[in-house]
Parts: structure tokens; sequence; C-alpha cells
């Protein structure tokens, strides 16, 4: 059995100027894991920069609400909202509400720095 809180998970600024915790990642965890997942959150009238990721992504968002944009595809999303973004697509989010947003992000392979490009 494996158990972790959030305060086993120090808080980081992204490089896509998401808050990011990392909870399950294979180079970090004693866990034998194809995908890393992260717990994210996004202020109010905040917006993530531009980005494009080499894996595969799903987002399942837990409170909040905004706007995903995929490629050419504006989507909104609230509590309860799951989102696939393929590799290779652009994608950023944007809060329009007025609480923080919160999100899972699960990413297959695990998230690794030189997976990731920032386009703004």
């Amino acid at each position: 059995m494996f158990k972790v809180t959030p305060s086993d998970c120090p808080e980081f600024l992204a490089g896509d100027h998401t808050r990011l915790r990392e909870i399950l990642h294979p180079t970090k965890h004693q866990l034998k894991l194809g995908y890393s997942l992260a717990h994210g959150t996004l202020a109010p009238g905040q917006r993530s920069k531009l980005h494009v990721l080499a894996s595969s992504e799903v987002y399942y968002f837990i409170s909040g609400a905004g706007r995903f944009t995929i490629d050419d595809q504006d989507m909104e999303v609230e509590a309860g909202t799951t989102l696939y973004v393929p590799p290779g697509a652009q994608q950023s989010l944007q809060n329009t509400g007025t609480l923080t947003i919160e999100f899972l992000c699960l990413v297959d392979p695990p998230w690794k720095p030189d997976d990731e490009r920032i386009l703004e």
C-alpha cells in the first residue's frame, strides 16, 4: 500500500504558470507506474501559458470554472469535467470564474521536463 497527502508533495510553479504538486511519479516514488499524477490550481483571472507536451494528458476538474483551449478548440470546464489532451496538442487554461480552479492531471507516459515546451 502507498499513501500520499498534500503535505508530502511540495507545491511549485510549473512552466505553464499553474501551481502543481506531483502526487505520484515513478521517479519520485518506489512504484511501478506508467504515468504521473499531479494536483494543480489556477487562481481567478489567471491563464496558463500556451504549451505542448509530448505525452497525453487527462484532466479532471475538482472545482472552479474556466475555458480550456486545445489547439483551435475552446471548451468550458467546471467541477466534474474530464478532458483528454492528445500528445503534441497546444493547450492552455483560463480561469473565468471567481473560485480557484483545482484539478488532477494524469500524464502518460510520466511527465518529464524535456517533454514540455512553453510556446509563449
